[in-house]
């Protein structure tokens, strides 16, 4: 049996460079059945200091970027999420959120055996940038919480009460510390590090290489 593969993909769910990165590395797996790889979505916050209320997504990019730039950007991700199978959306109205809460949910559904993680981010990375959902709208992630058949019982409450937040910060400040500054960052067997969207070429070539590293060690 081959050893497992663990993959941390540090990522935050606003970023659309993010929601790219996980479609590559599903297609880089699924080229690679015979490797027992394991994923972890670790939690990083683009803009920590957005509202928690959130803003209007077009000023935040336009804000950021300026209002030229800006609409390039979003005309390319389109491009890009096409060739990804996304259907980036494009509401006037979305809101660009603060993404702390719904890291939150993200480190519930890993600590839940009955929960699979890779559904949660799916979820928040379809409702943000597909569907233009406020992922920072609590009823928002209860009913992704619902449809993954997460246990939300006290759950409106514990997001109220900011339950384990600090325990996302603490995780976001770590990253920090290792030189993790811009996302997705792909950690793999906790030593070799992939910046970016990495095409799916390049991780499964990451793949091959680590798995014959362990086969050579064993």
């Amino acid at each position: 049996m081959s050893k497992t593969i663990s993959i941390d993909v540090i990522s935050d769910h606003v970023c659309p460079w993010c929601y790219v990165g996980k479609r590559r590395l599903e297609a880089a797996i699924a080229r690679r059945p015979e490797l027992d790889v394991k994923v972890t979505w670790q939690p990083f916050q683009l803009s920590p200091e957005m509202p928690r209320e959130g803003r209007r997504r077009v000023e935040h990019y336009r804000e950021i970027f300026g209002e030229e730039r800006a609409e390039m950007i979003m005309g390319s991700m389109k491009d890009t999420g096409i060739e990804e199978d996304i259907k980036f959306g494009n509401d006037p109205e979305a809101m660009s959120p603060n993404t702390l809460s719904a890291h939150v949910l993200m480190l519930w559904a890993r600590e839940d055996e009955n929960v699979n993680a890779d559904e949660v981010a799916e979820k928040l990375f379809h409702a943000h940038h597909v569907d233009c959902e406020d992922i920072g709208d609590h009823a928002i992630l209860l009913r992704i919480a619902r449809e993954v058949g997460m246990d939300d019982t006290g759950l409106a409450d514990k997001l109220l009460a900011g339950a384990d937040e600090e325990k996302v910060v603490d995780l976001i400040r770590e990253s920090a510390e290792r030189g993790i500054s811009g996302v997705p960052f792909f950690i793999i067997n906790g030593r070799y590090g992939l910046s970016g969207a990495q095409p799916a070429d390049a991780l499964v070539e990451a793949l091959d290489q680590i798995a014959a590293e362990d086969a050579t060690n064993n």
